[in-house]
Order: C-alpha cells, then structure tokens, then sequence
C-alpha cells in the first residue's frame, strides 16, 4: 500500500498540531516519525491509520491501482501497535488473538505468535493477570502477524526489558520487510532501521 499525506493538518480546538504535511510513504520501505513528547507524532500516526480524523489537506490510500481506496476501508490493510491500545482483559491471550483474527487474519497459527513472543506459558491465562511488558508483546503480536501490508508503531519498546527490546528488533528483521513500517518514537532504538526520518516539528 502507498499512503500519500496532500497539505494534511490536525488541529484540536484552535491549536493546531500539525499543518502542510507532504508525505509519500511508498511500499516496503520503513519511516521513522520523531519529536519530543506531546509534539504531535502520535496524532500524525492516528491520522495515518484513519483511526482520527484529519481537520485539513488529504490522504489517499492505495494499492496497484490508480484508484483510492475508500478512507473507511484503509484499517483492513494497516495494523497498529500503540501503548493506548486496549486489550480485552477478561480474555485469555489464545482468545484475545482468536477474537482479533475475526477482524485481520494471521499468517501464523496462534501458538507460533505466542511461542515467537515468549508467551507460550500463558496461552490460557487472562490477560488482566499479564505484567505490562507481557501485555506490550502481545500487542507486538496482533500487529506484526496481521496479515496487512502497512505496519505502525507508536513507541513500541514500551514496557519491554532488554530481552524484549530485542524481541521487537528481531521481528522488525524477519518480519517487517516486505511491509511499509512507519515508527512514531523519539527513542532511535526503536527506528535505527528506517530508512527515512519525519522531524514532525518541521510542521507546526
């Protein structure tokens, strides 16, 4: 899929929080979006992936086509990982992944996502028993085995060890390749492998 930002802005009341935003984000390359906390860089990401809508300018999604794809049906070929994400807590990880395939098939059977992320152990605990980090790679899981061609990340190394950290870069290297990956940090571990960074201070 290619994402194409036209003279895009978000503005909440009268405060504007991005404006005249020209971005192509072009197929199996990766996209690093910076700043300091409360710049706006997780605004931008939600914006990109239809989950908020923009106030100015125009986004257009494609694939293979000179046609657009309708904005109400970009989220069927993005998946999103973010810390204010919400899991369903009174289901167990192997039901919380089953109910999330109804929306995005996997291109893994469940038990391969769970004994990829380390969470073989707890296949049937209830995630509202999870640590924070173990929530985080559950997360990591729905996103990058989500059969979808667009791949966002919303500081991803959130509530990961040193273990877990390389976990997330080890699936960034098997697994993200083929994808377009757009990170939203201001931690360059997150996005020391993308190939192109957006200061999104140059747009206020």
């Amino acid at each position: 899929m290619q994402i194409t930002l036209t003279n895009t802005g978000k503005r909440y009341n009268r405060e504007w929080i991005f404006r005249h935003v020209e971005y192509e984000f072009k197929p199996g390359r990766s996209y690093a979006i910076t700043g300091s906390n409360g710049s706006g860089k997780s605004t931008l990401l939600q914006v990109i992936a239809g989950a908020v809508q923009h106030s100015e300018g125009d986004i257009q999604y494609r694939i293979k086509s000179p046609n657009p794809i309708p904005v109400g049906d970009a989220y069927k070929h993005i998946s999103i990982a973010t810390p204010y994400l919400e899991l369903i807590e009174e289901m167990t990880a192997t039901e919380m992944l089953s109910f999330h395939s109804t929306f995005k098939q996997f291109n893994r059977s469940i038990p391969e996502m769970l004994a990829e992320l380390s969470l073989e152990n707890a296949a049937n605990k209830q995630v509202r028993y999870f640590s924070s980090g173990m929530k985080q790679r559950l997360k990591l899981a729905q996103a990058f085995f989500s059969n979808s061609p667009v791949l966002l990340l919303d500081e991803p190394t959130t509530n990961l060890d040193a273990d877990g950290i390389a976990l997330y870069l080890g699936l960034i290297s098997k697994y993200a390749k083929e994808k377009l990956v757009i990170v939203s940090s201001n931690d360059k571990q997150e996005y020391s492998f993308c190939e192109e960074v957006i200061a999104i201070g140059n747009y206020k």
